[in-house]
């Protein structure tokens, strides 16, 4: 069939052709353009939304009106899931960092669809417990080491190629974003940043990539944090 958001999500991808026709008949299509939010805690529904393509930015609100970033979800993410399940109202945004295309599922009908295929809750539920084992790998890393090895950490996590024993990686937001998912400032990212890379352990290139030059010497560094 052709390359949906069914078809591409792992929930719904081992599915027959003949049922995902069936599930993609309840997906209401949607499109939002890159800044234009896809839901947020004032919404009264409760939908879940997979993405087709694009990325989404999911963050919550402090008390200061600051953004708290959650995650970014790419390609096959679904968000939603837990109002859907308890029905209570969304608690944080989803906004578009791009041109993004999702699949949008009502609360009854996402409901009705578990009931006849069981094994799609099954997978949702494998895919939220690693959320929640990413996130509690997060928060260790948040409560138990400096800003410096923070950053170290999630360089080390991102995927990059590799070349001559280094490996370029690119980060997928800006920098500000990357240091609200890592409980900072700009400010003190960019000093992390720079530290690394007067201890020789990265070089930092143009745009958003850096080379991590001592992959062994970096993992060292979290390690010992």
């Amino acid at each position: 069939m052709a390359d949906t958001c069914v078809s591409r999500v792992p929930v719904f991808s081992d599915l027959s052709p003949r049922d995902q026709k069936r599930v993609e008949a309840l997906a209401r299509p949607t499109h939002r353009k890159a800044g234009e939010m896809a839901h947020s805690a004032d919404d009264d529904r409760s939908d879940l939304m997979v993405l087709h393509t694009g990325r989404l930015k999911i963050f919550r609100l402090a008390p200061d009106g600051s953004e708290q970033l959650i995650r970014v979800l790419g390609p096959g993410d679904f968000t939603g899931e837990t109002s859907v399940f308890s029905g209570r109202r969304p608690d944080d945004y989803a906004i578009a960092l791009d041109e993004c295309r999702l699949c949008v599922f009502r609360h009854d009908d996402l409901e009705a669809l578990i009931k006849e295929h069981p094994e799609i809750g099954l997978r949702m539920l494998a895919a939220v417990s690693q959320r929640l084992s990413n996130a509690e790998r997060r928060l260790n890393s948040l409560t138990s080491r400096d800003v410096e090895s923070r950053v170290a950490d999630y360089l080390l996590h991102l995927p990059g190629t590799w070349q001559d024993g280094a490996v370029t990686v690119t980060l997928p937001l800006a920098k500000r974003d990357v240091a609200s998912l890592l409980d900072t400032t700009p400010e003190s990212f960019s000093r992390a940043l720079k530290s690394l890379a007067r201890q020789a352990l990265i070089v930092i290139l143009a745009g958003r990539s850096v080379s991590i030059t001592q992959p062994d010497q970096l993992q060292q560094l979290v390690d010992e944090t």
